[in-house]
């Protein structure tokens, strides 16, 4: 059996004595650093956390920013467009009246040219009959 004599006792003391020491130079220390190692890692995650919500704030924002600036653009595009083809029928019609014109100036022209043909042919219509009619009648 087991015999409890004094040098049980100086095992026992020696046994808490070292369990003591070793909480205070060892277990201690070593709970303090992982402490503190959980709360680095929290404030860490935290911090991360915030990050990724902002970077996703400003995508978005950038985003939105991006899309408001295409659809501008796209106004835009159209309100050109509807002011090009507003001025295209202005100078369409501008260049269909100028043509309009110079094509009734130039019937008049032509017009004017061929009544002086007919009044100069006119004149001598008569002497032409008249020689023609000698011609014709000589040849005979």
């Amino acid at each position: 059996m087991i015999d409890l004599d004094k040098t049980f006792a100086i095992q026992l003391v020696n046994f808490l004595v070292t369990v003591a020491g070793l909480n205070v130079f060892l277990i201690r220390p070593i709970r303090e650093k992982i402490k503190e190692r959980n709360t680095l890692m929290a404030d860490q995650t935290a911090s991360i956390e915030n990050f990724n919500s902002s970077a996703d704030e400003k995508l978005k924002s950038y985003q939105q920013a991006l899309d408001t600036a295409r659809q501008q653009g796209l106004e835009l595009r159209k309100q050109l467009r509807a002011e090009g083809a507003g001025e295209e029928q202005l100078i369409m019609a501008a260049a269909g009246k100028e043509v309009a014109a110079t094509m009734k100036a130039n019937q008049d022209e032509i017009a004017a040219q061929v009544a002086g043909a007919k009044k100069a042919l006119s004149a001598d219509v008569e002497t032409f009959a008249q020689k023609a009619t000698a011609k014709i009648l000589g040849a005979a």
